[in-house]
Protein backbone atom coordinates (compact mmCIF):
# COMPACT_ATOMS: atom_id res chain seq x y z
CA UNK A 1 0.00 0.00 0.00
CA UNK A 2 1.49 3.81 -0.84
CA UNK A 3 2.51 5.97 1.88
CA UNK A 4 0.70 9.12 0.88
CA UNK A 5 3.59 11.96 0.85
CA UNK A 6 2.05 15.21 2.62
CA UNK A 7 3.05 18.96 0.95
CA UNK A 8 5.57 20.92 2.58
CA UNK A 9 4.28 24.06 3.47
CA UNK A 10 5.46 27.79 4.97
CA UNK A 11 8.98 28.35 6.01
CA UNK A 12 9.79 24.39 5.77
CA UNK A 13 10.16 25.19 1.89
CA UNK A 14 13.28 26.83 2.27
CA UNK A 15 14.88 23.59 3.60
CA UNK A 16 14.04 21.18 0.75
CA UNK A 17 16.04 20.04 -2.38
CA UNK A 18 13.86 22.30 -4.70
CA UNK A 19 15.47 25.16 -2.57
CA UNK A 20 19.02 24.27 -2.41
CA UNK A 21 19.47 26.74 -6.37
CA UNK A 22 17.99 29.87 -4.33
CA UNK A 23 20.32 29.27 -1.43
CA UNK A 24 23.23 29.38 -4.01
CA UNK A 25 22.09 32.21 -5.40
CA UNK A 26 21.74 34.14 -2.55
CA UNK A 27 25.09 32.81 -1.17
CA UNK A 28 26.85 34.28 -4.75
CA UNK A 29 24.52 37.66 -4.38
CA UNK A 30 26.11 37.78 -0.90
CA UNK A 31 29.59 37.29 -1.68
CA UNK A 32 29.21 39.73 -4.93
CA UNK A 33 28.07 42.50 -2.28
CA UNK A 34 30.73 41.47 -0.15
CA UNK A 35 33.82 42.03 -2.60
CA UNK A 36 31.79 45.39 -3.62
CA UNK A 37 31.77 46.58 -0.22
CA UNK A 38 34.25 45.78 1.56
CA UNK A 39 36.94 48.16 2.71
CA UNK A 40 40.55 47.42 0.94
CA UNK A 41 42.49 49.46 2.42
CA UNK A 42 45.75 48.50 3.75
CA UNK A 43 47.03 49.07 6.61
CA UNK A 44 50.19 49.67 8.80
CA UNK A 45 50.33 49.81 12.46
CA UNK A 46 52.76 52.44 13.26
CA UNK A 47 54.47 54.40 16.58
CA UNK A 48 52.39 57.75 16.72
CA UNK A 49 54.87 59.24 19.08
CA UNK A 50 57.86 59.46 16.31
CA UNK A 51 55.76 60.88 13.71
CA UNK A 52 55.20 64.72 13.37
CA UNK A 53 51.62 66.08 13.21
CA UNK A 54 50.78 69.51 11.94
CA UNK A 55 47.03 71.43 11.83
CA UNK A 56 46.40 72.80 8.29
CA UNK A 57 45.84 76.54 8.97
CA UNK A 58 44.10 79.17 7.03
CA UNK A 59 46.68 82.47 6.58
CA UNK A 60 48.60 84.57 4.77
CA UNK A 61 51.07 83.17 2.46
CA UNK A 62 54.67 84.64 1.76
CA UNK A 63 55.88 83.63 -1.55
CA UNK A 64 59.13 84.04 -0.96
CA UNK A 65 62.20 82.02 -1.91
CA UNK A 66 65.88 81.81 0.74
CA UNK A 67 68.73 81.81 -0.89
CA UNK A 68 72.44 81.98 -0.36
CA UNK A 69 75.06 83.99 -1.70
CA UNK A 70 78.60 85.68 -1.49
CA UNK A 71 79.75 88.78 -0.91
CA UNK A 72 81.82 90.35 -3.80
CA UNK A 73 82.23 93.59 -4.61
CA UNK A 74 80.26 96.01 -6.93
CA UNK A 75 82.63 97.07 -9.51
CA UNK A 76 85.86 94.97 -10.27
CA UNK A 77 88.18 95.67 -12.68
CA UNK A 78 90.71 93.45 -14.62
CA UNK A 79 93.90 94.07 -15.07
CA UNK A 80 95.66 93.07 -18.28
CA UNK A 81 98.84 95.01 -19.80
CA UNK A 82 97.90 96.69 -23.10
CA UNK A 83 101.88 95.93 -24.60
CA UNK A 84 103.50 92.18 -23.71
CA UNK A 85 106.86 92.07 -21.84
CA UNK A 86 108.79 90.60 -19.72
CA UNK A 87 107.92 91.33 -15.69
CA UNK A 88 110.88 93.89 -14.87
CA UNK A 89 110.09 94.76 -10.99
CA UNK A 90 106.93 94.35 -8.91
CA UNK A 91 106.30 97.35 -6.78
CA UNK A 92 103.00 96.25 -4.88
CA UNK A 93 101.43 92.96 -3.44
CA UNK A 94 98.60 91.04 -3.74
CA UNK A 95 95.97 92.90 -0.99
CA UNK A 96 97.06 95.77 -1.16
CA UNK A 97 95.03 98.98 -1.25
CA UNK A 98 95.69 101.15 -3.74
CA UNK A 99 95.02 104.73 -5.10
CA UNK A 100 94.63 105.69 -8.79
CA UNK A 101 97.79 105.98 -10.80
CA UNK A 102 99.34 103.40 -8.44
CA UNK A 103 102.26 101.54 -10.53
CA UNK A 104 102.16 97.99 -9.64
CA UNK A 105 104.66 96.47 -12.04
CA UNK A 106 106.55 96.82 -14.91
CA UNK A 107 107.38 95.40 -18.01
CA UNK A 108 110.46 95.90 -20.39
CA UNK A 109 110.10 94.93 -24.12
CA UNK A 110 112.94 94.83 -26.36
CA UNK A 111 111.38 94.88 -29.55
CA UNK A 112 108.73 97.68 -28.69
CA UNK A 113 112.62 99.69 -28.09
CA UNK A 114 113.75 98.68 -31.14
CA UNK A 115 110.43 100.30 -32.87
CA UNK A 116 110.90 103.53 -31.25
CA UNK A 117 114.18 103.75 -32.66
CA UNK A 118 113.58 102.75 -35.89
CA UNK A 119 110.67 105.15 -36.46
CA UNK A 120 112.81 108.31 -35.13
CA UNK A 121 115.05 107.56 -37.36
CA UNK A 122 112.44 107.29 -40.59
CA UNK A 123 110.96 110.18 -38.74
CA UNK A 124 114.66 112.28 -38.95
CA UNK A 125 115.24 111.13 -42.43
CA UNK A 126 111.61 111.94 -43.30
CA UNK A 127 112.05 115.78 -42.31
CA UNK A 128 115.50 115.45 -44.33
CA UNK A 129 114.00 115.01 -47.17
CA UNK A 130 111.03 117.50 -47.08
CA UNK A 131 113.54 120.30 -46.19
CA UNK A 132 115.87 119.43 -49.31
CA UNK A 133 112.73 119.49 -51.28
CA UNK A 134 111.95 122.76 -49.78
CA UNK A 135 115.08 124.13 -50.73
CA UNK A 136 115.06 122.41 -53.92
CA UNK A 137 111.60 124.28 -54.59
CA UNK A 138 112.94 127.40 -53.44
CA UNK A 139 115.58 127.31 -56.11
CA UNK A 140 113.36 126.74 -58.81
CA UNK A 141 110.90 129.40 -57.81
CA UNK A 142 114.12 131.85 -58.17
CA UNK A 143 114.90 130.31 -61.13
CA UNK A 144 111.53 130.78 -63.15
CA UNK A 145 111.40 134.53 -61.29
CA UNK A 146 114.76 135.05 -63.09
CA UNK A 147 113.87 134.08 -65.93
CA UNK A 148 110.92 135.83 -65.95
CA UNK A 149 112.55 138.96 -65.24
CA UNK A 150 115.15 138.84 -67.97
CA UNK A 151 112.41 137.98 -70.61
CA UNK A 152 110.17 140.61 -69.71
CA UNK A 153 113.41 143.12 -69.87
CA UNK A 154 113.53 141.22 -73.67
CA UNK A 155 110.64 141.60 -74.58
CA UNK A 156 110.77 145.44 -73.84
CA UNK A 157 113.66 145.98 -75.92
CA UNK A 158 112.03 143.71 -78.66
CA UNK A 159 108.86 145.59 -78.78
CA UNK A 160 110.64 149.02 -78.78
CA UNK A 161 112.95 147.35 -82.07
CA UNK A 162 109.72 146.18 -83.47
CA UNK A 163 107.71 149.55 -83.28
CA UNK A 164 110.98 151.52 -84.75
CA UNK A 165 110.74 149.15 -87.54
CA UNK A 166 107.35 149.23 -88.01
CA UNK A 167 107.28 153.06 -88.22
CA UNK A 168 110.95 153.05 -91.01
CA UNK A 169 108.44 150.07 -92.50
CA UNK A 170 105.39 152.47 -93.01
CA UNK A 171 108.10 155.21 -93.99
CA UNK A 172 109.57 153.04 -96.71
CA UNK A 173 112.57 153.52 -95.10
CA UNK A 174 113.30 149.71 -94.29
CA UNK A 175 112.98 146.28 -96.42
CA UNK A 176 109.79 144.54 -95.36
CA UNK A 177 112.06 141.99 -94.43
CA UNK A 178 113.19 143.77 -91.76
CA UNK A 179 110.04 145.07 -90.47
CA UNK A 180 108.61 141.42 -90.14
CA UNK A 181 111.74 139.50 -88.75
CA UNK A 182 111.48 142.33 -85.77
CA UNK A 183 107.74 142.04 -85.57
CA UNK A 184 108.09 137.78 -85.07
CA UNK A 185 111.45 138.75 -82.88
CA UNK A 186 108.74 140.53 -80.99
CA UNK A 187 105.68 137.96 -80.74
CA UNK A 188 107.92 134.96 -79.93
CA UNK A 189 109.14 136.89 -76.67
CA UNK A 190 105.83 137.56 -76.05
CA UNK A 191 104.97 133.81 -76.27
CA UNK A 192 108.32 132.46 -74.20
CA UNK A 193 107.48 135.63 -71.75
CA UNK A 194 103.37 134.08 -71.25
CA UNK A 195 105.17 130.86 -70.89
CA UNK A 196 107.23 131.72 -68.08
CA UNK A 197 104.19 133.04 -66.43
CA UNK A 198 102.04 129.85 -66.94
CA UNK A 199 105.03 127.88 -65.52
CA UNK A 200 105.26 130.34 -62.67
CA UNK A 201 101.85 129.88 -61.80
CA UNK A 202 101.66 125.84 -62.22
CA UNK A 203 104.77 125.19 -60.16
CA UNK A 204 103.77 127.14 -57.38
CA UNK A 205 100.68 125.20 -56.97
CA UNK A 206 102.65 122.18 -57.63
CA UNK A 207 105.24 123.43 -54.72
CA UNK A 208 102.77 124.44 -52.49
CA UNK A 209 100.37 120.81 -53.17
CA UNK A 210 103.69 118.86 -52.83
CA UNK A 211 104.75 120.34 -49.60
CA UNK A 212 101.19 120.02 -47.79
CA UNK A 213 101.38 115.99 -48.50
CA UNK A 214 104.84 116.13 -47.68
CA UNK A 215 104.41 117.99 -44.36
CA UNK A 216 101.00 115.52 -44.25
CA UNK A 217 102.92 112.31 -44.08
CA UNK A 218 105.07 114.14 -41.90
CA UNK A 219 102.32 115.08 -39.13
CA UNK A 220 101.21 111.57 -39.32
CA UNK A 221 105.27 110.25 -38.58
CA UNK A 222 105.03 112.38 -35.85
CA UNK A 223 101.65 111.06 -34.35
CA UNK A 224 103.01 107.33 -35.08
CA UNK A 225 105.74 108.30 -33.49
CA UNK A 226 104.01 109.54 -30.27
CA UNK A 227 101.57 106.79 -30.30
CA UNK A 228 104.43 104.37 -30.43
CA UNK A 229 105.83 106.62 -27.56
CA UNK A 230 102.77 106.05 -25.73
CA UNK A 231 103.24 101.91 -25.91
CA UNK A 232 106.60 102.82 -24.22
CA UNK A 233 104.48 103.98 -21.16
CA UNK A 234 102.02 100.82 -21.13
CA UNK A 235 104.54 98.69 -20.29
CA UNK A 236 104.04 100.54 -16.47
CA UNK A 237 101.02 98.76 -15.47
CA UNK A 238 99.05 101.35 -13.32
CA UNK A 239 95.68 101.02 -11.19
CA UNK A 240 92.20 102.70 -12.97
CA UNK A 241 90.89 102.96 -9.53
CA UNK A 242 90.96 102.98 -5.66
CA UNK A 243 90.57 99.60 -4.00
CA UNK A 244 92.09 96.72 -3.31
CA UNK A 245 95.03 94.91 -5.66
CA UNK A 246 93.80 90.93 -5.92
CA UNK A 247 94.20 87.85 -7.83
CA UNK A 248 97.75 89.24 -8.93
CA UNK A 249 99.35 86.67 -11.08
CA UNK A 250 102.78 87.81 -11.88
CA UNK A 251 106.61 86.67 -11.03
CA UNK A 252 110.06 88.40 -12.31
CA UNK A 253 111.57 87.79 -15.35
CA UNK A 254 107.95 86.05 -16.58
CA UNK A 255 107.24 86.70 -20.07
CA UNK A 256 103.42 88.48 -19.90
CA UNK A 257 101.25 88.76 -23.30
CA UNK A 258 99.15 91.40 -24.38
CA UNK A 259 95.86 91.42 -22.94
CA UNK A 260 96.67 88.33 -20.38
CA UNK A 261 94.64 88.82 -17.21
CA UNK A 262 97.34 89.34 -14.22
CA UNK A 263 95.01 90.49 -11.47
CA UNK A 264 92.16 92.53 -10.30
CA UNK A 265 91.22 95.59 -8.64
CA UNK A 266 88.07 95.89 -6.59
CA UNK A 267 86.18 99.11 -5.39
CA UNK A 268 85.63 98.40 -1.61
CA UNK A 269 83.20 100.89 -1.55
CA UNK A 270 79.78 99.36 -2.58
CA UNK A 271 79.32 95.59 -2.86
CA UNK A 272 76.66 93.26 -3.97
CA UNK A 273 75.96 89.64 -3.48
CA UNK A 274 75.91 87.26 -6.35
CA UNK A 275 73.41 84.58 -5.03
CA UNK A 276 72.67 80.88 -7.25
CA UNK A 277 68.61 80.31 -7.19
CA UNK A 278 67.83 76.74 -8.68
CA UNK A 279 65.99 76.77 -12.03
CA UNK A 280 62.60 76.01 -10.93
CA UNK A 281 62.34 79.87 -10.38
CA UNK A 282 63.76 81.12 -13.50
CA UNK A 283 60.81 82.26 -15.00
CA UNK A 284 59.91 84.47 -11.52
CA UNK A 285 63.05 86.24 -10.85
CA UNK A 286 63.23 89.10 -12.20
CA UNK A 287 65.30 92.43 -12.29
CA UNK A 288 63.45 94.35 -9.34
CA UNK A 289 62.62 92.17 -7.01
CA UNK A 290 63.45 92.83 -3.23
CA UNK A 291 64.91 90.72 -0.66
CA UNK A 292 65.36 90.84 2.99
CA UNK A 293 68.70 89.94 4.43
CA UNK A 294 68.86 89.22 8.12
CA UNK A 295 72.46 89.85 9.60
CA UNK A 296 73.64 91.38 13.23
CA UNK A 297 70.19 90.83 14.31
CA UNK A 298 69.24 93.78 12.03
CA UNK A 299 67.30 92.97 8.76
CA UNK A 300 68.28 95.17 5.43
CA UNK A 301 67.14 95.54 2.26
CA UNK A 302 68.42 94.48 -1.00
CA UNK A 303 67.61 94.62 -5.01
CA UNK A 304 68.01 92.56 -7.67
CA UNK A 305 69.73 93.79 -10.07
CA UNK A 306 70.89 91.71 -12.73
CA UNK A 307 69.42 87.65 -13.39
CA UNK A 308 71.95 86.04 -15.57
CA UNK A 309 70.96 83.63 -18.38
CA UNK A 310 72.91 81.20 -18.39
CA UNK A 311 72.00 78.13 -15.57
CA UNK A 312 74.53 75.50 -15.43
CA UNK A 313 74.12 72.40 -12.97
CA UNK A 314 70.48 73.34 -12.17
CA UNK A 315 71.11 76.77 -11.07
CA UNK A 316 71.71 80.15 -12.72
CA UNK A 317 73.38 83.38 -11.21
CA UNK A 318 72.05 87.01 -9.72
CA UNK A 319 73.06 89.61 -8.45
CA UNK A 320 71.86 91.93 -5.72
CA UNK A 321 72.80 95.48 -4.12
CA UNK A 322 72.27 96.85 -0.43
CA UNK A 323 69.24 99.73 -0.92
CA UNK A 324 70.57 101.99 2.51
CA UNK A 325 72.29 100.63 5.02
CA UNK A 326 75.08 97.80 4.60
CA UNK A 327 76.03 95.77 7.33
CA UNK A 328 78.90 96.42 9.68
CA UNK A 329 82.28 94.61 8.75
CA UNK A 330 81.32 93.37 5.68
CA UNK A 331 83.81 91.55 4.00
CA UNK A 332 84.36 90.09 0.85
CA UNK A 333 83.33 86.83 0.35
CA UNK A 334 81.38 86.35 3.22
CA UNK A 335 77.77 84.49 2.89
CA UNK A 336 74.91 86.00 3.45
CA UNK A 337 71.30 84.55 2.76
CA UNK A 338 68.45 86.42 1.68
CA UNK A 339 64.40 85.84 1.99
CA UNK A 340 63.91 86.92 -2.14
CA UNK A 341 60.26 88.31 -1.95
CA UNK A 342 58.51 86.38 -5.43
CA UNK A 343 55.22 87.91 -4.79
CA UNK A 344 52.68 89.36 -2.93
CA UNK A 345 51.09 88.06 0.36
CA UNK A 346 47.59 86.19 -0.26
CA UNK A 347 45.38 84.35 1.84
CA UNK A 348 45.61 80.72 1.31
CA UNK A 349 45.63 77.12 3.06
CA UNK A 350 48.87 76.16 4.23
CA UNK A 351 50.77 73.89 5.75
CA UNK A 352 54.43 73.41 8.00
CA UNK A 353 56.77 72.02 5.26
CA UNK A 354 58.12 68.87 6.23
CA UNK A 355 59.98 65.69 4.39
CA UNK A 356 56.62 63.72 3.50
CA UNK A 357 56.88 65.72 -0.21
CA UNK A 358 60.00 63.65 -0.66
CA UNK A 359 58.10 60.66 -1.09
CA UNK A 360 54.54 62.10 -2.50
CA UNK A 361 56.20 64.78 -3.96
CA UNK A 362 52.82 67.21 -2.88
CA UNK A 363 50.40 64.73 -4.40
CA UNK A 364 48.85 63.14 -1.57
CA UNK A 365 49.22 63.45 2.79
CA UNK A 366 48.36 61.07 5.64
CA UNK A 367 45.06 63.27 7.23
CA UNK A 368 44.79 62.03 11.01
CA UNK A 369 41.25 61.18 11.94
CA UNK A 370 39.62 63.34 14.36
CA UNK A 371 39.46 60.48 16.85
CA UNK A 372 43.18 60.87 16.05
CA UNK A 373 43.46 56.92 16.37
CA UNK A 374 44.52 56.05 12.89
CA UNK A 375 45.56 58.43 9.36
CA UNK A 376 44.15 58.05 6.00
CA UNK A 377 45.63 58.62 2.76
CA UNK A 378 44.08 61.45 0.64
CA UNK A 379 45.16 63.30 -2.73
CA UNK A 380 45.53 66.98 -2.08
CA UNK A 381 47.04 69.51 -4.95
CA UNK A 382 50.07 71.39 -3.99
CA UNK A 383 51.30 75.29 -5.29
CA UNK A 384 53.22 77.87 -4.41
CA UNK A 385 55.58 76.85 -1.52
CA UNK A 386 58.58 79.00 0.71
CA UNK A 387 61.36 78.15 3.21
CA UNK A 388 58.10 77.77 5.92
CA UNK A 389 55.14 76.72 4.17
CA UNK A 390 53.31 75.11 1.44
CA UNK A 391 50.21 76.10 -0.78
CA UNK A 392 47.17 73.67 -0.16
CA UNK A 393 45.16 74.31 -3.33
CA UNK A 394 42.81 71.35 -3.47
CA UNK A 395 42.23 68.33 -0.41
CA UNK A 396 42.93 69.68 2.93
CA UNK A 397 40.30 72.42 5.34
CA UNK A 398 42.11 74.33 7.55
CA UNK A 399 41.58 72.74 11.16
CA UNK A 400 42.46 69.18 9.94
CA UNK A 401 45.63 67.61 10.91
CA UNK A 402 48.19 65.79 8.85
CA UNK A 403 51.43 64.28 9.29
CA UNK A 404 54.49 66.13 7.74
CA UNK A 405 57.00 63.67 8.43
CA UNK A 406 59.02 61.72 6.19
CA UNK A 407 57.18 58.47 4.53
CA UNK A 408 60.05 55.94 3.58
CA UNK A 409 59.02 53.25 6.10
CA UNK A 410 54.93 53.38 5.69
CA UNK A 411 55.49 51.59 2.36
CA UNK A 412 52.09 52.10 -0.24
CA UNK A 413 49.35 51.19 2.41
CA UNK A 414 46.55 54.03 2.85
CA UNK A 415 45.55 53.53 6.43
CA UNK A 416 48.50 54.16 9.36
CA UNK A 417 46.95 53.01 12.70
CA UNK A 418 48.62 54.64 15.61
CA UNK A 419 49.81 52.35 18.71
Amino acid sequence: MDKKIEKVKGWKVAFTKKALPYWGGAALLAFILWLVLRDNSSTLSVNGDTLTIAEVKGGEFNDYIRVSGQVQPLVTIQISPIEGGVVQQIMLEEGSMVRKGDEILRLSNDNLDLQILNSEAELAEKENILRNTQIQMEQDRLSVKQSKAEFQVSVKRLRRTYEQQKALFEEKLIAREEYLKAKEDYDLAMEKLQLILEKEVQDSLYRSAQVERMRESLDNMQVNMQMIRRRKDNLTIKSPIDGQLGLLDAVLGESISAGTKIGQISDMSSYKIEAQIDEHYIDKVTPGLTAQIERQGSTFEASLRKVYPEVRDGKFKADFKFMGTVPENIRSGQTYYLNLQLGSPQEAVIIPRGTFYQKTGGKWIYVVSKDGGKAVKREIRIGRQNPQYYEVLEGLTPGEEVIVSGYETFGENDVLIFR
